[in-house]
């Protein structure tokens, strides 16, 4: 009898659960990870490169540092590192010299890769004390704090923004191909945050329109408002009433709006106490919000409030075309504009229902404003609001809560893969820092999950030319071209960063990520491998690669599966047996393994028939030249009648498989012509029966062990499935 074929061909739905996997569409996905659909076809997750000194292998520029100045003649360098956290995890370097702080003392020994005699760093004073290490070489002090919000500074060049980062303590610069502290002299320099206090910075005017100014806050009222003028930070808490009596400390959310500073959610000094009002409306004078009297409310004309007509917070808000938008816990408003300038602003409810809780998960289009609220995935159009999370109408529900999970909710979209990407806890482990991405593509309307710790996204333009002379990425491995835009001066990247203080490019064309975790300490007893991490944020299940260890340099170059112990420290399986002692520099890059699940297929379900399908082949991008050297391959399983029973591990252990359920993604040798082409179909026979049959594609743990094939792109652009009715119901 012969097969009847069913192509699936484009593939743009992406991830779906509202429904049960036979109801979706055949081009939809039960799971979705580490792959999202793109321009038809399903594509692997985006990588990501080190921000920092292109050929710096070690990734050290990529992390948010300070300079603490040269050593001396001899080697020499002591003093006090800026802030207030001390802390085992941090690190130094000169040169390519790197020292660890393992011991919690006063002083401790660090940990050194080089020749330095003396190397302590007191946990409780921050005082530290190097001697023996590179001559006239600058000193790196690495903070590892998490990466707490992105800013471009609105400066005078065009198209390149100035790109600034803040963690807990500390603003930086990214200059020079590495990052710089912003300002180092002054109180309003240091900054008082806890990792879960994210940074909202705006620019406007300042005392006359042609200067710029960052204005930021973390909602602290230690630290207040603060603003950039391009030299210095300064303090802003302008006063509200006469003589300075009554002032604001800060804000939640700072934005100008119809040529005044709005402020919102502020917390204020009033009649000797401190005040919070989290509904309520700050503003400026029409003009510069520096003026010593451009917030007072009692000289009409000046500053003044408007509390919203509700008791809720406000938690978000962004400007829709001449709109501004704010959302509460629970509902959304518009600030109005009047035109009075006495009275310039009212209250208008647009939805009593829908609001947001994550204040950076805020992401502006032409025509809507998309945000994450506690009961969906929202757009507000000015009019209404409306949830377009309905694919995934649970998944909202299933984010961490505890710990601040909702604060640390953040999102950016990216222009030119057309997505937008949300950092979000996952409820399924505990975890403090986000170790999940919810992926949207704005254009299908389509859904993924991908595995990773992001703390905070921003922009970051190119300031010349990527090249290959200057590029980290061997042409070899490279998947883009060139001469794509995307190398050109001035594109605009998506940056991220994460709880270490590590920066990273996010790349669609680019298939590996980052060196984003640097190892703390490595042991071994009775054959076990722990690799001390702080703050790590893995899973048991995970896969990583690690690199650049010294003293125990056994694990350098592989991929290994974890085993979480605690938030500070994993284990690693199928570990070689290690000698020595770490001494340090050891770097960690997650290594993302694709897991989908198709839809469950019955192509007769409509006759009440099950299905048997012969086998699948699928067009898929190529992965190599036709080189007996080239690598690619994925593992094509099947379940059978809405089971999860793995019909290749069944076969496997009865010896029946036909096969070996592995699609290669490689030219094969014997089809000379597809070492030419970009596409080709290759098979795989699952020789599958039941009421209706479903794919899994993923990577094995041979797979994910082997130092090449998890690195490669996969790209698939259809399915074509030989199958016949099998035996009424």
């Amino acid at each position: 009898m012969a097969f009847d074929k069913f192509l699936i061909a484009p593939l743009n739905s992406g991830l779906q659960r509202n429904v049960k996997p036979w109801l979706i569409p055949e081009d939809s996905f039960e799971e979705l990870n580490n792959a999202y659909m793109f321009r038809g076809s399903l594509k692997k997750r985006f990588g990501s490169i080190s921000l920092g000194t292109i050929l710096d292998a070690s990734s050290l520029s990529s992390r948010l540092r300070i300079n603490l100045g040269a050593t001396d003649g001899a080697g020499n360098i002591s003093g006090t590192v800026p802030g207030a956290t001390f802390k085992i995890g941090q690190q130094f370097s000169i040169g390519t010299e790197v020292f660890t702080v393992t011991a919690l003392g006063a002083p401790g020994v660090m940990l050194t890769t080089g020749a330095a005699t003396t190397h302590t760093y007191n946990t409780t004073t921050g005082a530290y004390v190097i001697n023996g290490a590179a001559a006239t070489t600058d000193c790196y002090f690495y903070p590892s704090e998490p990466v707490m919000g992105f800013a471009n500074y609105e400066s005078d060049a065009l198209i390149n923004e100035p790109t600034y980062a803040f963690d807990t303590q500390f603003a930086y610069h990214y200059t020079g191909g590495e990052w710089v502290r912003l300002a180092t002299g002054g109180a309003a320099a240091l900054w008082t945050s806890s990792n879960s206090d994210f940074f909202w910075s705006t620019s406007y005017r300042g005392a006359t329109e042609d200067i710029n100014i960052l204005f930021t806050t973390n909602y602290n009222t230690t630290d207040r408002i603060r603003y950039w003028n391009g030299t210095t930070w300064a303090s802003l808490s302008p006063a509200t009433r006469t003589g300075a009596v009554d002032y604001i400390k800060t804000a939640l959310i700072i934005l100008p709006f119809q040529n005044r500073l709005v402020l919102l959610n502020t917390k204020e000094y009033v009649a000797g106490a401190d005040k919070t009002f989290v509904n309520r409306c700050r503003y400026s004078q029409f003009g510069s919000p520096l003026a010593v009297d451009a917030f007072r409310e009692d000289i009409d004309g000046k500053g003044d409030f408007i509390d919203a007509p509700t008791k809720e917070s406000i938690v978000s808000a962004q400007i829709l075309k001449n709109r501004l938008i704010v959302y509460f816990e629970s509902s959304t408003y518009e600030l109005v504009y009047t035109g009075n300038q006495v009275y310039p602003f009212i209250w208008q409810q647009i939805n009593a229902e829908l609001g947001c809780e994550s204040t950076f998960s805020i992401i502006p289009f032409d025509k809507v404003v998309l945000g994450i609220g506690d009961n969906g995935i929202h757009a507000c159009n000015g009019a209404n609001v409306e949830r377009i999370d309905i694919k995934i109408p649970d998944e909202v529900f299933e984010f961490h809560n505890d710990d601040e999970g909702p604060k640390r909710v953040t999102g950016i979209r990216d222009y030119y893969s057309e997505m937008v990407y949300w950092s979000v806890p996952d409820s399924g482990y505990y975890s403090t820092f986000p170790n999940r991405i919810l992926a949207f593509n704005y254009r299908t309307q389509s859904w993924a999950f991908f595995d990773d710790s992001i703390t905070s996204w921003g922009y970051i333009n190119n300031l010349t030319d990527v090249t290959w002379a200057t590029s980290a990425v061997e042409w070899q491995t490279a998947a883009n071209q060139w001469n794509d835009g995307v190398d050109e001066s001035y594109h605009k990247h998506v940056i991220a960063g994460n709880q270490q203080g590590y920066t990273f490019v996010t790349l669609r064309d680019c298939t590996w990520n980052a060196k984003s975790l640097s190892i703390n300490n490595i042991t071994e007893s009775s054959g076990v491998v722990t690799i001390d991490c702080i703050d790590h944020n893995l899973r048991s299940g995970d896969w990583i690669h690690i690199e650049d260890c010294t003293g125990i340099t056994e694990l350098n170059d592989n991929n290994y599966k974890i085993n979480y112990v605690d938030a500070d420290s994993f284990t690693i399986d199928l570990a070689p047996a290690v000698t020595g002692t770490y001494t340090g520099a050891g770097t960690i890059s997650l290594v993302s393994n694709i897991d989908v699940l198709t839809k469950e297929f019955n192509f007769y379900k409509s006759s009440g028939s099950n299905t048997y399908i012969s086998k699948a082949d699928f067009y898929i991008s190529t992965t190599g030249s036709g080189e007996t050297d080239d690598v690619g391959e994925i593992t094509i399983d099947a379940y059978p009648s809405s089971s999860k029973l793995s019909l290749r591990d069944d076969s496997i252990a009865t010896g029946t498989i036909l096969g070996s359920s592995i699609l290669e993604t490689y030219p094969y040798t014997d089809k000379p012509i597809e070492a030419e082409q970009e596409r080709f179909w290759h098979a795989v026979y699952l020789q599958s029966e039941g009421e209706g049959v479903q794919l899994r594609i993923y990577w094995s743990d041979d797979q994910m062990s082997d130092d090449n094939i998890p690195f490669q792109d996969f790209q698939l652009h259809g399915m074509l499935f030989h199958a016949m009715s099998t035996y009424e119901l």
